[in-house]
């Protein structure tokens, strides 16, 4: 079977070319509009697999345990908040309390205040499990 030859811009391509302006490739055109591969595909896929490199990296017990204390903190502050506590008080209970270590006390004050400030109105359970999420999240971005 002998093939013509293209005419005109096509003379000397190459047979990817050709492929590629003659739409071999289905995802070329959906319905009547041209359709390319999204940068968002590629994105996706590079997000995901630097996240998996992250994720294959445990935190350590001390991360892990600083990250649980924080949460309990957060859902201490949103359930006095939510029960109609004021910031003073809420403070007033921090300012008592005991903690093992120094930067405890600060950071603590810290978390109920950026708790009161935010109008969020979640639950205690759910505002703990986004703190912790979003804290296990910033370690693995840290290293």
């Amino acid at each position: 079977m002998v093939r013509a030859k293209p005419q005109g811009p096509q003379a000397n391509a190459g047979p990817l070319l050709i492929c590629i302006q003659s739409n071999f490739f289905p995802f070329r055109k959906l319905g009547d509009k041209p359709m390319r591969i999204s940068m968002w595909v590629v994105t996706t896929f590079l997000v995901a697999a630097v996240s998996l490199g992250a994720q294959a990296k445990a935190l350590t017990q001390n991360q892990q345990s600083v990250c649980r204390w924080g949460a309990d903190i957060a859902a201490g502050a949103q359930a006095s908040k939510l029960s109609g506590v004021s910031l003073y008080g809420a403070r007033k209970k921090l300012q008592v309390r005991k903690f093992p270590r120094p930067w405890m006390r600060m950071t603590a004050l810290g978390i109920t205040e950026q708790t009161y400030n935010s109008a969020s109105r979640l639950k205690p359970a759910a505002v703990k499990q986004t703190y912790y999420e979003q804290c296990v999240r910033h370690e693995l971005a840290r290293r």
